[in-house]
């Protein structure tokens, strides 16, 4: 644990929360782009070692959490089905769907449900985990719910690649990957933004570098902190961005140098561009963004599970039915989960309305394992 406390450390969160309050003159909104940043403000209560005159907002940092239902509608439907094995990350299995997928109007399902109803449906750690379950089950038909940003999208191109190279024709992929910079753009492009700085995700710029928050931060003259996911990186990570709001700055810093480079991981990059092409992807609450998603590439259509089950897959979905949760306005950043009216109550980890309750880079999730008041 010698590295871990290291960054976890009570002393040096406290010098800079001092250096912070010092530099501080008058009132800044930074938002946290990363769910694990969120987690870590929350549940060790960074925000409330801050001046007041700081306020801290949560991003669409949960990949869990911007997914559509309509995607997880699709899941469910894929997973229920007899000749289907669904392999998916744990984080996906309690996430609820429009309510509308398997024949149950006004009764969100999840995966969970799904297994306990019958479907083969299997929490992996990896897709070359799935990749391990078609070779295993050459009779059935393996799709892998490929969610996640940049950080977990070279692992899925893998799998795609092993596929291909093992001729295996029963492995497919319901892709949801999607991507940063572009998010951050349309949050920025929004008249209502209040953010004025960001801390940007060190996982994905582990990945991808940082070149490409160069251009946000100049055409919108915000300052943006690659920042890690301990309350040392999160304080660090805040102190500089202050420090370049207070002296009229709009730079790219990485305060995660232990982990990103500035041209990330070339190798997983190139993998990447094999597999996947920029497409736009609906986020929920966002809505559609454009160029921010990854799909597969048309060399690759056979591993596309939308392609090659579309005959499982209704055309027309109904429409789903109303939803009290304001998990958009969060994700936007325009409310905290306290605000909103089911939280605590109609909405809870076990009757999770929404995707950022049960994710474990969930806004909401953090607020009521750390912030729920005592009954």
């Amino acid at each position: 644990m010698k590295f871990v406390d290291e960054y976890r450390d009570r002393q040096g969160v406290q010098h800079y929360a001092q250096a912070i309050a010092r530099r501080t003159s008058r009132p800044w909104t930074i938002m946290e782009i990363c769910g694990g940043q969120t987690h870590a403000i929350v549940k060790y209560g960074l925000d409330t070692l801050l001046p007041p005159t700081i306020t801290l907002i949560h991003g669409p940092g949960c990949p869990v959490c911007v997914t559509p239902p309509e995607i997880i509608d699709q899941a469910l439907i894929l997973g229920g089905d007899p000749s289907v094995i669904l392999c998916s990350f744990g984080d996906m299995l309690r996430v609820p769907g429009s309510g509308v997928a398997l024949d149950s109007p006004g009764q969100p399902l999840d995966l969970l449900g799904v297994k306990a109803s019958g479907g083969d449906v299997r929490m992996v750690y990896s897709p070359l985990d799935a990749l391990k379950v078609a070779q295993a089950h050459p009779d059935r038909q393996v799709v892998f719910f490929a969610v996640g940003f940049e950080t977990t999208a070279p692992a899925t191109a893998m799998a795609v690649y092993q596929a291909q190279q093992l001729g295996l024709a029963n492995f497919s992929l319901l892709v949801s990957h999607v991507l940063v910079p572009p998010a951050m753009e349309a949050i920025l492009g929004d008249p209502q933004c209040q953010v004025q700085g960001f801390l940007a995700a060190g996982h994905v710029c582990t990945v991808m570098g940082y070149g490409q928050y160069h251009a946000l931060a100049d055409r919108y003259q915000v300052p943006i902190v690659v920042t890690g996911f301990e309350p040392l990186d999160v304080m660090q990570g805040i102190d500089r961005c202050i420090a370049q709001l207070e002296a009229g700055q709009a730079q790219v810093e990485n305060q995660y140098a232990r982990s990103v480079r500035p041209q990330g991981n070339p190798t997983a990059q190139a993998l990447m561009e094999q597999i996947f092409e920029v497409i736009p992807r609906q986020w929920r609450g966002l809505g559609e963004i454009p160029a921010s998603g990854l799909g597969l590439r048309s060399a690759y259509a056979d591993f596309d599970a939308t392609h090659k089950l579309r005959s499982l897959l209704p055309t027309d979905p109904p429409l789903a039915p109303p939803n009290p949760c304001i998990s958009g306005q969060i994700l936007q950043g325009f409310a905290k989960p306290p605000q909103c009216p089911a939280f605590g109550t109609a909405c809870t980890p076990e009757t999770p309305l929404g995707a950022p309750m049960v994710s474990s880079e969930g806004a909401c999730a953090a607020y009521y394992r750390y912030r729920l008041p005592a009954p």
